[in-house]
């Protein structure tokens, strides 16, 4: 039996990882994240699932989905509706789950308007700028509880 099942959610954009803007984004593909992530995963008995969709109701879809199918938690990467989405916080706010949410960068340092993020009013935890590691960082914490 598995010790949790992890949803990872990439928002719009996330598809290009590796040639979009490397300088901020890093090199890694999103293939690369999403191995090392399962990986990590099935090395500590967890069930994960990773997604990624330049749709915003495909993302809410995704997190109401996550409502019924026995995920433990949701690792959400929402790039930039992380700033305008208060949908995807609403559909956050309907899972009863951890949530973490993860930026490569750290949005702190970049333009204003990405200082504010709807989705870290329901996080559990947030972590930015850490590149591909957050996304680590993110399932190291659900696994170790």
């Amino acid at each position: 039996m598995s010790q949790g099942k992890v949803l990872v959610l990439h928002g719009p954009n996330l598809n290009l990882l590796g040639t979009r803007q490397p300088e901020i984004y890093g090199r890694e593909t999103l293939d690369d994240i999403n191995n090392a992530l399962y990986e990590r995963a099935t090395l500590n008995d967890w069930d994960i699932s990773c997604r990624q969709s330049n749709h915003e109701g495909a993302l809410i879809d995704a997190i109401q989905g996550a409502r019924l199918d026995g995920t433990t938690a949701i690792i959400i990467n929402p790039a930039a509706y992380t700033h305008t989405s208060v949908a995807i916080l609403d559909a956050l706010n309907a899972f009863e789950g951890k949530v973490i949410e993860v930026h490569l960068s750290n949005v702190h340092k970049r333009e204003a308007f990405r200082h504010h993020s709807y989705v870290s009013l329901r996080a559990d935890g947030v972590i930015a700028g850490l590149g591909s590691q957050g996304y680590r960082a993110a399932l190291d914490a659900l696994i170790n509880g």
